[in-house]
């Protein structure tokens, strides 16, 4: 028997659990980012050609964007078939232990090609975690919070995100701070890679203590009753559900102003080539500073999503980032520090963490539980991935001059309004349905008159 719905939610330790696990897991994740930006390019590449080795280490960010979408798959129908909580414990220890052997690879300089060979292998196999990590955590956040404050809960898989990209430039600044030039290539930057042994140890402790969603045993007690779940969720996701997908995967464009911020910003401020000459640690600073802000204001646009809808929050802050992106390139090619500081603080902090703090309860009201993770994962992924190529494409149009700035902005402002116009055509009203009915119920007109639910 079914306990009562109510009382088996926990939002609060599946939100904890949320956003400790992704804070762990991202930190894994940017912490390559960050080094693909500033270590990379010089260790795992031939010498002679800064430009080329920047676009090529960008690649090897890149290809775990690739397997994203393949693993959304496989990571989609566990999810959906035996549970969120497996997702979850097993896309850590994966991530985990892929990161730390990142930190033992040999150099081009010991062994050529292999080097590059082994970096692009382990990056696959953060990519195939990171497919299931954000859905996983969405769908367990989601399906245990209160009807009114799913965006609110869901929220913080995203401000623990930004958790983990605080951490990795914080291990980072000291090392480029402090270490000579050949310390930092030679052995400083292998020690944050090390430290992911016992970040993924917290992680694990904290998520192996979670219940299972009670949505998830609703369907379980369906089976049971004989209303059988379908034994690939998949194939009712692209039956019946497709749209959904479609609409995520545009939408998930609004990611490419994330990836442009973490790793492509931070190379051309502070490469050499361009001859700009930003220093590293004034933008690791501003790493550290802006998502310090984004951990803080994510659940307040989240909570302002629960009370007027998601569509108002989450396209105000796409038009906002469109704007601020191009502030932000055009400042740091003017080599203007206190405007580069100023606006990219506005936009990593403040404005892109509007679309950020809602996406998670915007996409999961699009799928029913049975389809959720899968739609999450699937939808998700697929749309990262241009995410993960921005900074090979930035590079690409950057052409190796700073110049060229505005043909990134462009690129950026694009990808904003395709996402903002698959969410403007999306579904309105769905914060307003119940958990046990979304995905599954027509938005009506009766269903927007509908009551504001106590608060």
């Amino acid at each position: 028997m079914v306990q009562d719905l109510d009382s088996a939610r926990t939002p609060r330790k599946a939100a904890l659990a949320a956003w400790c696990g992704s804070a762990l897991e991202y930190y894994d994740f940017a912490i390559y980012g960050t080094a693909a930006a500033l270590v990379f390019p010089k260790i795992f590449f031939p010498e002679g050609n800064a430009t080329a080795a920047s676009i090529a280490s960008f690649a090897t960010f890149g290809v775990a964007y690739v397997a994203r979408p393949i693993g959304s798959f496989f990571m989609g129908h566990i999810g959906d078939r035996l549970g969120r909580k497996r997702i979850l414990i097993g896309t850590l220890l994966l991530m985990g232990v892929s990161t730390f052997l990142v930190g033992c690879l040999p150099t081009y300089g010991e062994v050529g090609l292999l080097a590059p060979a082994l970096l692009v292998v382990l990056r696959l196999l953060q990519g195939l975690s990171a497919a299931g990590e954000q859905a996983g955590a969405n769908s367990m956040s989601f399906e245990h919070a209160p009807d009114d404050r799913r965006g609110y809960y869901t929220s913080f898989t995203l401000s623990g995100t930004q958790g983990g990209q605080i951490l990795a430039p914080a291990v980072f600044l000291p090392l480029a701070a402090v270490l000579p030039e050949h310390a930092l290539l030679s052995w400083g930057w292998r020690v944050p890679f090390w430290l992911s042994a016992v970040v993924v140890l917290i992680g694990f402790l904290i998520r192996r203590t979670l219940d299972e969603t009670p949505e998830f045993h609703r369907e379980a007690a369906r089976q049971d009753a004989g209303h059988h779940a379908p034994a690939a969720p998949l194939g009712v996701l692209f039956r019946e559900h497709r749209a959904g997908v479609i609409r995520v995967f545009f939408a998930a464009f609004v990611a490419v102003v994330n990836t442009m911020f973490a790793v492509f910003a931070l190379n051309l401020a502070t490469s050499e080539d361009y001859g700009i000459g930003i220093s590293k640690t004034t933008m690791l600073w501003l790493a550290i500073v802006a998502n310090v802000i984004a951990v803080v204001t994510i659940p307040l646009w989240a909570r302002l999503s629960d009370r007027i809808g998601r569509k108002p929050v989450f396209v105000t802050g796409l038009l906002g980032s469109s704007i601020l992106v191009t502030l932000f390139l055009w400042s740091i090619t003017q080599h203007n520090v206190p405007l580069v500081l100023a606006s990219g603080i506005a936009l990593a902090g403040v404005v892109y963490s509007m679309p950020n703090a809602c996406w998670p309860a915007t996409y999961a009201e699009y799928f029913p539980t049975s389809v959720r993770l899968s739609g999450l994962a699937i939808g998700t992924q697929f749309g990262f991935a241009l995410a993960g190529f921005t900074p090979t494409i930035a590079g690409w149009l950057l052409d190796g001059d700073a110049g060229n700035w505005y043909r990134v902005a462009a690129f950026i402002v694009a990808a904003c309004g395709i996402s903002a116009i698959a969410v403007l055509t999306g579904p309105s009203g769905t914060h307003r349905i119940p958990t046990a009915e979304v995905g599954r119920q027509r938005i009506t007109p009766a269903t927007l008159a509908m009551p504001e639910p106590a608060r």
